[in-house]
């Protein structure tokens, strides 16, 4: 499950903050100097993480199709497999 703090670290790995709500984007303080990220930012990190988390299903069953053929996979397919 995608979480916002998984946006904020996928945008920023050295991310120091906390939040009053684990779901409420608004609750977010940053830490130790931590530069802000845009709330806009967040949100379309977080909604871009969600829907490649939703896809992942249909990307993993292209990429079995695929290798039951020989066809070669596009590198989010061999992710899918690898990672």
């Amino acid at each position: 499950m995608i979480t916002i703090a998984n946006a904020i670290t996928s945008i920023n790995p050295q991310a120091e903050f906390a939040m009053e709500d684990g779901t409420d984007i608004n609750t977010i303080t940053w830490n130790n100097e931590t530069a802000p990220i845009s709330l806009e930012d967040i949100q379309a990190k977080y909604d871009e993480l969600v829907e490649k988390e939703n896809n992942l299903p249909n990307i993993k069953a292209s990429a079995k199709a695929k290798l039951i053929v020989g066809e070669p996979l596009t590198e989010e397919e061999a992710d899918t497999i690898v990672l």
